[in-house]
């Protein structure tokens, strides 16, 4: 009861009252509450002390524990889940498939993720929607549209959650055409009324494409009130492609419909930086602190023997940041051999170039992979999840190590995967 209403500490404080009575139910309780308010690090330290305790865990306990490895992006600790299942059951019900399924796909190992789905002789909207979704975030766009379209086969009703999976589908693979006919058959055909989260998906489709102006008509005919997110996505696409004109029109409807967001005011002023005038980069940036608004820091985190590792940008805190930097430094040098030059014109600050090449040397995202490097065997791959929008240099970057240290990368950015092998990237170079 406690866990369910959110109060995590007294759900705690009760099941320590147990003492040597609880039961594989009250640990299940827990590790549910754990999971339902986002602790996914607690909830396996939970998991991990009722395996070392005897107990055998359940099917639910377990969905917690594969829940929160999928968060954190920990595919180890979600690996040894699974081998737990695998022992402790002989057949697996849907729900648990599925979020197996989920698992696999959110720390980047897609097909695990659909072998288990292949393997299901039972199957309900909320697996496919699963699959479409993953399937969108890999950039699988054309296998998310042949899922989907079995799906209607063998008879199942899409509702909106997989529209949204669809037309996420064909926005992050550049399916325009498509995505334009799956919106009029989700609309004509299905007669499921457009969400916001649909047309947030339908924006960003256009405005990934360069349709700027039809994304901006398509929000001032939107049958609904308009909403933040439809801004948001705009004055986003705005910043891909350097459109500052509509971006502070987007900005002003935003501040019309009283939007706190810190990532409004943060792309605007980026915006701003890129067109080099400052004042008005720092008067936005101003703007944002007198709203009492944060920005959220970027983080990068990287998996290295079924333990999580956090990287800032200029970490100076980690043990090993002497032996990180030191592998930087000589990944950077090798990278410069193959041609590669640091991109600095993304660090959107009115210092010196070398100060910014500095800054661009030191992303959390090239401390991960050099911390991955050092730490890990010959071959195996690397697993990365930021919080940061994947950028042009970091891209760059990060396909070339894959090609000279002849590693498969993944990292999974706030929008998308993108997978790295032999200095190919799943996208495309479409994100």
């Amino acid at each position: 009861m406690y866990g369910k209403c959110g109060e995590v500490e007294r759900s705690c404080r009760a099941f320590e009252q147990m003492g040597s009575c609880r039961t594989v139910a009250s640990w299940s309780a827990l590790t549910a509450a754990q999971t339902r308010m986002g602790l996914w690090g607690k909830c396996l330290e939970l998991f991990a002390m009722m395996t070392r305790e005897g107990l055998r865990a359940d099917e639910s306990s377990m969905v917690s524990a594969l829940s929160s490895a999928k968060n954190l992006g920990a595919y180890d600790l979600g690996r040894s889940v699974h081998c737990s299942l695998l022992r402790s059951f002989t057949g697996l019900n849907i729900v648990v498939q599925t979020s197996l399924i989920d698992m696999y796909i959110s720390c980047g190992c897609l097909e695990k993720g659909i072998a288990v789905f292949e393997m299901m002789s039972e199957k309900n909207t909320w697996t496919y929607s699963v699959v479409i979704s993953g399937l969108a975030m890999h950039g699988e766009g054309e296998r998310a549209l042949r899922v989907f379209s079995d799906m209607l086969h063998r008879g199942h009703e899409p509702d909106e959650a997989i529209y949204v999976g669809v037309l996420s589908a064909c926005s992050h693979a550049g399916l325009l055409d498509e995505g334009l006919r799956c919106f009029d058959r989700m609309r004509l055909e299905h007669r499921i009324p457009p969400s916001p989260q649909h047309y947030g998906c339908m924006i960003d489709l256009m405005a990934r494409g360069g349709k700027l102006k039809e994304a901006y008509e398509l929000i001032e005919s939107m049958p609904a009130a308009q909403t933040e997110a439809a801004w948001r996505c705009l004055l986003s696409a705005c910043k891909t492609h350097g459109d500052l004109e509509l971006a502070e029109r987007a900005s002003r409807n935003l501040k019309e419909l009283n939007a706190r967001n810190s990532g409004d005011y943060i792309n605007l002023s980026n915006l701003y930086a890129e067109a080099k005038r400052w004042s008005d980069a720092a008067m936005t940036r101003r703007e944002m602190v007198d709203q009492g608004l944060v920005q959220t820091p970027g983080y990068s985190r990287v998996e290295v023997k079924g333990k999580m590792y956090t990287f800032v940008s200029q970490d100076k805190r980690h043990p090993q940041r002497r032996e990180v930097y030191e592998m930087a430094y000589q990944m950077e040098w090798q990278l410069r051999l193959e041609g590669y030059t640091p991109d600095a014109s993304q660090v959107l600050l009115d210092v010196e170039e070398e100060e910014k090449r500095r800054m661009v040397a030191a992303q959390s995202q090239k401390l991960a992979i050099a911390f991955a490097l050092l730490n890990t065997s010959q071959g195996s791959p690397i697993r990365i999840i930021t919080n940061l929008r994947m950028g042009k240099d970091c891209h760059t970057y990060t396909a070339l190590v894959s090609t000279i240290f002849e590693r498969e990368i993944m990292v999974r950015d706030r929008n998308r995967f993108h997978c790295f092998r032999h200095g190919v990237c799943t996208c495309g170079d479409h994100w």
